[in-house]
């Protein structure tokens, strides 16, 4: 009875503190939208000068200084950081939607090849958005082509890796100034290609994002350089204008990286998914039971098989080096495994151990940024 009487005692104070919590919620949401109001402004001026949208420079130092003041307040510098960093991702937006100032209004009409396809219509929407002159070429136009590759200044190639070198090969009669590029996750191939049929500028590009981009803010395009690079880098300059990091690395070293970071990495998910297939696992018990990090893991399983099937058999199977790289892999597996059935745990220590150094600084680092990764999917849980 006094608990009942003690909850109807502080019920008006309760419920004066909670219009005032409710004041303070509707206030900051005015507040963000005044903030975007601003952001959006911030975008159109970037582009009439065609400055990048993504500042990574100011970007950390407003998260210092907010992190530092959130100290001072008594409040938490990690909650203030995320609040700020899910602020600017939605500043980007805004800003995205300005429009982009077009780095080169002498480059002459921009040819997709396979610009109806996933990847080729984010190329052609942002060249659209900058100004460009663009046309797709798909197959049933190359009848037409000689007419649609005419005063070309650029030509991408944005076929799945199976028919690139057959697409490349078409391209003998292109202006000599045009600036022929794939955007395959391969690029010894497809330059060999390029560099043999094209006399002009040549580059590999491999865009390191999925076809579900609204931009290119934050996302990494690794270049390969073929010929001519003062010619291209006019091109390379308009995709930093999107947002976009530019990774420059060697063609050969690409495809040995790609072969870890992509092929093995890839295969390994696949295999996994069968296994869990074949083993009847209950995927629904599975998620219900599994703890953030294994969920993260089921996420980026479940999301590499709601995807088309031919993409990833194309990656996997585009190199035959690919092949002694992933039996290697399997090898490491079963050594491994023969440690656990032999149960040498000295062995599995030592390994650990000797990984770890491996990694170094990394390891902290990783562990910092998948705390954060664990909460965001911990929160979809509970939704």
């Amino acid at each position: 009875m006094s608990k009942l009487m003690d909850k109807k005692s502080i019920a008006p104070q309760l419920t004066a503190l909670r219009n005032e919590i409710d004041e303070i919620d509707t206030q900051l949401v005015e507040l963000l939208a005044k903030r975007r109001r601003v952001t959006t402004k911030v975008g159109e001026l970037k582009s009439r000068v065609g400055m990048p949208i993504y500042a990574p420079d100011r970007e950390a130092q407003l998260l210092t200084m907010r992190r530092q003041q959130a100290m001072e307040a008594g409040v938490s510098p990690e909650l203030i950081e995320d609040i700020l960093r899910r602020l600017m991702s939605d500043s980007y937006i805004s800003q995205d939607a300005s429009g982009y100032q077009c780095v080169n209004t002498e480059s002459g009409k921009i040819v997709v090849i396979g610009g109806n396809g996933q990847l080729g219509k984010v190329f052609v929407d942002l060249f659209e958005r900058s100004g460009y002159q663009v046309a797709v070429l798909e197959q049933d136009d190359w009848p037409n082509s000689d007419n649609i590759l005419a005063q070309a200044g650029v030509v991408i190639v944005a076929v799945p890796i199976r028919l690139t070198s057959m697409i490349i090969q078409k391209l003998s009669c292109l202006p000599k100034a045009c600036i022929l590029a794939d955007v395959t996750s391969v690029k010894e191939m497809p330059l060999y290609e390029m560099m043999k049929v094209h006399q002009g500028p040549v580059v590999g590009l491999h865009p390191m994002f999925g076809p579900d981009v609204s931009g290119l803010i934050k996302q990494t395009i690794i270049t390969c350089e073929g010929r001519l690079p003062e010619q291209y880098n006019w091109l390379l300059k308009q995709f930093q204008v999107w947002g976009a990091k530019i990774y420059p690395v060697d063609a050969s070293a690409h495809d040995q990286a790609m072969s870890m970071v992509q092929v093995m990495r890839h295969f390994s998910t696949i295999a996994y998914g069968y296994h869990l297939m074949t083993e009847g696992a209950d995927i629904s018990q599975l998620v219900e039971m599994s703890s953030p990090i294994y969920r993260l893991e089921l996420i980026m399983v479940g999301r590499l098989f709601a995807q088309d099937p031919v993409l990833y058999t194309d990656i996997i199977f585009s190199n035959q080096d690919n092949v002694a790289m992933m039996k290697r892999f399997a090898y490491r597996f079963l050594e491994l495994l023969e440690d656990v059935e032999m149960g040498d745990k000295d062995a599995f220590v030592t390994m650990f151990s000797q990984v770890s150094d491996w990694f170094g600084d990394y390891a902290d680092i990783f562990l910092q940024e998948s705390k954060v990764m664990l909460l965001k999917a911990n929160e979809l849980k509970k939704h």
